[in-house]
């Protein structure tokens, strides 16, 4: 089997996850469960970022030791992807022992072969970024632009990795990878900061002086770890580094790394350094994704408008969330959340176009057919259009084009009410012709198991119920496991019974609605 690997940038445990979290953890799901349909090994691996003087700071002002914060607000992060029906294969915690031994040995070998050495440095250092910032990066209240606070010059003596000496094999590959980063701006981006003379080598560690909550030095108990150095490492650790050979072996390099548009520099720069540095292939994709804005705010606890993926999907659902998550908005720009507009959208596709076609047909062939499928094929010009979204739809799943992908299916979903509207099989077997109206059934019920396939890396349980309904005791994790290449293209057996339930999806109603 083919492997896929993804991962996921892993999140500060300063605070609960919130919508802004879910919205990456979610499209990583998306692109892990449809590797698995494809017959790929897939390994998916997400996590949290224990680390750095954020946390530090919040587990003091929480009365806490740190590991004990980490330890309750870790929990909150694996229980909200739970909830979100995430199917990763690990939760990575940076505090975990397998961990720290990785990053010790990788700081270890870069400096013994001349790639980290002491020095002093005075900057100004943005804690929110964990990144020292020049005077040109900040806004014209001098605030860092992201995180909205005046950064703190800083002075001490730490250990630094010599980016200058890896710059030109960063660029090199870039150029000679169009795909490496992505979108295609991100990577431009990333060009422009390699041709800064001002990007140059960096901190991989902190004085405990001002940061004692972090990976110990080896053989310098004054210093520890740089948050970058610990945080991008977890990608080589929760896949066998040092630890698991053979697994380490069959997944690296990473296929697919997921993470938010601010930390692209990290990524596409920092962590391509240490990789070259410790003789370490390269991941295949970096992507930069934007962010997610609440009522066209950014989220922010200072506004009040931070929303709990938990309280959403209490409320409406994993797959309500998920679905609108990633049908929203182009994954490359940033997308909005509206609770109005949420519950709009997934009324009319999932209940109304969806739903609605699955339950007429299925009490259709219940009617008139003794609930079975009826010995007949699929019309011809539907099948073929189904087929030709097929191909736009795995064509958009590859680019990671998520709002694209689900438009091709409700395209598929749209042509077959129309199909049923206009052929009217209610109509034909009212009037002898059941043949006619067998066809017409045979035929929706066909496009439904083909959008049960595709609907399935959004909105798993949706997809699995429309499954069942159909008649079939496998699952689609069972077909995934399969090595076919794309089980899309089955088709249905003749006699199976169907399973009319009743709705695969119920309405959302607006929380104020009487």
């Amino acid at each position: 089997m083919k492997k896929f690997y993804v991962t996921t940038a892993i999140d500060y445990v300063n605070a609960a996850p919130h919508i802004g979290h879910a919205y990456e953890k979610i499209a990583a799901d998306v692109v892990a469960r449809y590797y698995r349909l494809r017959g790929f090994d897939v390994f998916f691996l997400t996590g949290v970022d224990e680390h750095g003087s954020k946390v530090e700071k919040s587990a003091q002002a929480a009365g806490k030791t740190p590991i004990e914060f980490c330890d309750e607000i870790s929990s909150t992060f694996e229980k909200s992807w739970r909830n979100l029906n995430l199917s990763f294969d690990y939760f990575i915690r940076t505090t975990e022992e397998r961990h720290a031994k990785v990053v010790q040995s990788l700081f270890t070998k870069l400096k013994e072969q001349g790639d980290i050495y002491k020095s002093t440095y005075m900057g100004l250092y943005c804690e929110g970024c964990e990144d020292f910032l020049r005077e040109r990066d900040l806004d014209d209240n001098g605030h860092c632009p992201t995180h909205k606070k005046a950064p703190r010059e800083l002075a001490e003596e730490n250990y630094f990795f010599k980016l200058s000496k890896y710059k030109p094999a960063i660029k090199q590959w870039l150029e000679e990878n169009p795909d490496a980063v992505r979108p295609e701006g991100r990577r431009k981006e990333v060009l422009n900061q390699l041709n800064d003379p001002e990007l140059t080598d960096f901190s991989v560690s902190r004085s405990r002086k001002s940061l004692s909550w972090g990976i110990p030095i080896p053989g310098d108990d004054d210093q520890v770890i740089y948050v970058w150095m610990d945080a991008l490492t977890n990608y080589i650790t929760g896949v066998g580094y040092l630890s698991d050979d053979k697994q380490f072996e069959r997944y690296w390099p990473a296929d697919l790394h997921l993470i938010g548009k601010d930390i692209t520099k990290f990524h596409s720069i920092y962590w391509i350094a240490f990789l070259l540095a410790a003789n370490l292939p390269l991941p295949k994709q970096i992507y930069a994704h934007g962010f997610i804005t609440v009522e066209g705010q950014k989220i922010s606890k200072s506004l009040g408008n931070v929303i709990d993926p938990n309280k959403l999907v209490e409320e409406f659902g994993a797959d309500a969330v998920r679905f609108f998550l990633m049908s929203g908005t182009s994954f490359d720009q940033d997308g909005d959340f509206s609770k109005h507009e949420f519950i709009r959208k997934v009324n009319s596709e999932l209940a109304n176009n969806l739903g609605n076609l699955v339950n007429r047909t299925l009490t259709l062939i219940d009617k008139n057919l003794d609930g079975k499928i009826p010995d007949c094929k699929p019309e011809h010009d539907l099948r073929e259009k189904a087929n030709t979204l097929h191909t736009v739809f795995d064509s958009c799943m590859e680019k990671l084009e998520f709002a694209k992908a689900i438009e091709a299916v409700m395209a598929t979903v749209d042509q077959t009410n129309k199909y049923m509207n206009d052929e009217k099989p209610w109509t034909q077997f009212k009037e002898g012709k059941v043949k006619e109206g067998s066809e017409v059934l045979y035929t929706a019920v066909e496009m439904l198991r083909r959008v049960a396939f595709q609907i399935y890396p959004f909105a798993p349980k949706m997809a699995s119920d429309i499954w069942w309904q159909l008649g079939h005791d496998d699952t689609l994790e069972v077909i995934g496991d399969s090595e076919k290449p794309d089980g899309f293209f089955d088709m249905i057996p003749v006699g199976q019974k169907v399973r009319n339930t009743g709705p695969i999806f119920k309405r959302l109603e607006e929380p104020d609605a009487p």
